[in-house]
């Protein structure tokens, strides 16, 4: 069973799966969970459920600052 995202005004998928934390290499995971959302194009529909993975990547990892006049 996979958790399920509501898209917002004017959002693509991209948009939503950063929205919600999801690493963009599930985005090809995402459009096979949802046979048909190509075809609607680069922007989905305002309120449209989209059905996501239960399983989802880290968001991004924290960036290590190095500080080189120290």
């Amino acid at each position: 069973m996979s958790n399920q995202a509501i898209s917002q005004q004017g959002e693509t998928l991209d948009a939503l799966c950063y929205r919600l934390g999801i690493d963009s290499s599930l985005v090809v995971t995402v459009y096979e969970l949802n046979r048909g959302l190509a075809d609607l194009g680069p922007v989905l529909p305002q309120g449209m459920l989209v059905n996501m993975p239960d399983t989802i990547a880290p968001k991004r990892s924290a960036k290590t600052v190095i500080n080189l006049w120290d």
